[in-house]
């Protein structure tokens, strides 16, 4: 019973919680920046550098049993059982993977700057020195008590 008691204040503690949903929101985020990667910013630059589609760049490192090449398709190498080299996927993750990095990056310099707390006025000083024994006497005294001298 007692480590059921540990885990359910495990559970709903506030870091298990947050740490949840980052999960699960950085799952969506990374869907939706591999299809940024994929679907819009991968087939201009294909287009630029002579209609190479980068999701199918690769290299045949042994060819397939079932059938021999060429092959149209990563997945038409794979279905023949070849052994390939997938650049052009390799390239798609370290461009998700950048975005990804920079938009984290991003999120954390602005929360950063929002937990930064302004730095508290110093109070306004509550005794002053006396001009002549040099002892603190408060600041609306008109006579030093030690020295007994007239104060401005």
């Amino acid at each position: 019973m007692a480590i059921l008691k540990e885990f359910r204040e495990f559970a709903v503690r506030g870091n298990a919680l947050d740490l949840a949903v980052g999960v699960v929101i950085g799952g969506a985020f990374g869907t939706i920046v591999k299809s940024l990667v994929d679907d819009i910013i991968m087939p201009p630059i294909g287009i630029l550098l002579g209609n190479v589609d980068f999701s199918n760049l690769f290299f045949v490192l042994k060819e397939g049993s079932k059938q021999a090449g060429p092959y149209v398709s990563v997945a038409a190498a794979k279905e023949a059982g070849a052994i390939t080299l997938n650049l052009g996927l390799f390239i798609n993750a370290v461009i998700s993977f950048t975005i990804i990095a920079f938009a984290v990056f991003a999120l954390v310099k602005v929360i950063n700057q929002l937990r930064r707390e302004k730095p508290a006025e110093a109070p306004a000083p509550d005794t002053k020195a006396c001009p002549y024994c040099c002892s603190q006497v408060p600041v609306a005294a008109t006579r030093c008590p030690q020295c007994t001298s007239a104060l401005d």
